[in-house]
């Protein structure tokens, strides 16, 4: 017979493959093996499952977090009553640290800046127990809470000063938001402090407790 048109050919071609794959292509027994069907399925569920478990440490850890501040804030009202009169001086680079600029007028003392010192070190070293027992769920050695207690005194530190000259180049420079440099300053050293102390927990010193 005579030969047909080249569009009618292509047409004959992909109605036929289409067909072939309605009928057999669905089922798993031509493009998908079964077994690699299933390694998919689970593969997807693991991943669910990690990303759902990621959540809820975030959340968990927000939560400790809220705690770990109301400790801090009992604590420091706390060591502030009871050092009120050491007026002492703070020695050498500590007195550069933490200036007035920073800390205000008066307050580069060690009555002063002890206190908030050391109410933030034992707030945050109960956070790194209680994170490492719920949040995480780790079995990682209590050593690493000297690794934490080094990095949270030099990130105190540093927030202190950041929160310090943060209140004051906005007063300084945007003085319609002078009343609110204070808490604008804390919540960036609180950000700095959360984006340095989660993923040093979480992937660093506590590990998650791996499965048997």
């Amino acid at each position: 017979g005579c030969a047909l048109p080249a569009e009618l050919s292509l047409r004959v071609f992909y109605s036929t493959t289409f067909s072939k794959i309605c009928a057999h292509g669905f089922s798993g027994s031509v493009n998908v093996p079964a077994e690699k069907e299933r390694v998919i399925i689970v593969d997807m569920e693991e991943n669910a499952e990690k990303k759902n478990k990621g959540l809820i440490q975030f959340l968990k850890f927000n939560l400790v977090s809220a705690g770990v501040t109301i400790v801090q804030l009992l604590l420091v009202n706390v060591f502030l009553y009871l050092m009120r009169n050491w007026n002492a001086p703070l020695p050498g680079i500590l007195s550069r640290i933490f200036s007035e600029e920073s800390v205000g007028a008066g307050n580069s003392n060690w009555g002063y800046v002890l206190p908030f010192f050391l109410s933030n070190v034992i707030a945050n070293i109960l956070g790194y127990f209680q994170n490492r027992k719920t949040t995480f769920n780790s079995d990682s050695p209590k050593r690493n809470v000297v690794i934490f207690f080094a990095v949270i005194s030099i990130l105190i530190c540093f927030s202190t000063w950041l929160q310090g000259r943060t209140a004051y180049l906005i007063a300084e420079y945007l003085p319609a938001f002078a009343k609110a440099a204070p808490t604008l300053a804390a919540l960036l050293a609180g950000l700095v402090q959360f984006a340095v102390v989660f993923p040093l927990e979480k992937y660093v010193l506590l590990k998650e407790r791996k499965e048997s």
